[in-house]
């Protein structure tokens, strides 16, 4: 009898010790900065490429959860008016994951481009600051190009060039800081080919673009060390 319940007890201690660590379980934190890219405009919640990203590591069996993302984005946000959101909004300084995509918008008004390196450095300083210093837990995204839409077509050349200027210098700054960078401009540039990759407003990426950027970012197993 006495063999019966020291089992039962240590059965019940083992069961209460594996309730208090699930419960105990880390939950990540993730925080997104863009524009319409990261908002994702014309698609939905479950469609946006942070809230796929979110989704997919969550569903892959890493053995651990990242909550759903903090995003700071509006469509038609420049670099100076993401950062006047970010200080505005005063988000919290210790997230585990934090990733920057921007710069379509100041390309698009034409304005300065010797302007975009000191304000999109700006932004990752922020960035890596929202991330409690750590640079590894940052990661940045190329602008896709809108000229492979109907909505550029048109222009595509010029709209192509300019895309390329301002990716040669948030790569460039993106690397000088050691910095995780993932292009996915060339999976934009299918849009002409592939009208799938384009949302119903004829100038977004649509859902299923976004999971492309999704499939690229993790074939890189860095991103997966960021929550290990």
């Amino acid at each position: 009898m006495k063999d019966i319940l020291s089992s039962l007890l240590s059965s019940l201690l083992f069961l209460i010790t594996m309730q208090t660590s699930f419960s105990q379980e880390k939950i990540y934190s993730y925080l997104a900065l863009g524009d319409s890219y990261t908002i994702g405009e014309s698609v939905s919640e479950a469609m946006k490429w942070p809230v796929q990203l979110v989704s997919r590591l969550n569903n892959a069996g890493y053995g651990f959860k990242i909550a759903d993302p903090k995003i700071i984005a509006t469509t038609g946000w420049t670099t100076q008016e993401l950062k006047a959101a970010i200080l505005e909004e005063k988000p919290a300084k210790d997230y585990d994951f934090v990733s920057l995509l921007i710069g379509v918008n100041n390309q698009y008004r034409k304005y300065p481009l010797d302007d975009y390196p000191s304000e999109f450095e700006s932004l990752l300083k922020i960035a890596i600051e929202h991330a409690g210093g750590h640079k590894h837990k940052v990661i940045v995204v190329s602008i896709p190009d809108y000229g492979f839409t109907p909505f550029g077509k048109s222009k595509q050349p010029i709209i192509s060039k300019g895309i390329d200027d301002y990716n040669m210098i948030n790569q460039r700054i993106t690397k000088d800081y050691g910095i995780k960078y993932y292009s996915i401009t060339s999976i934009s540039r299918n849009g002409l080919k592939d009208a799938g990759l384009i949302a119903n407003d004829k100038l977004h990426p649509s859902g299923k673009q976004y999971s492309l950027w999704v499939d690229l970012i993790l074939e890189d197993e860095a991103l997966v060390r960021i929550f290990n």
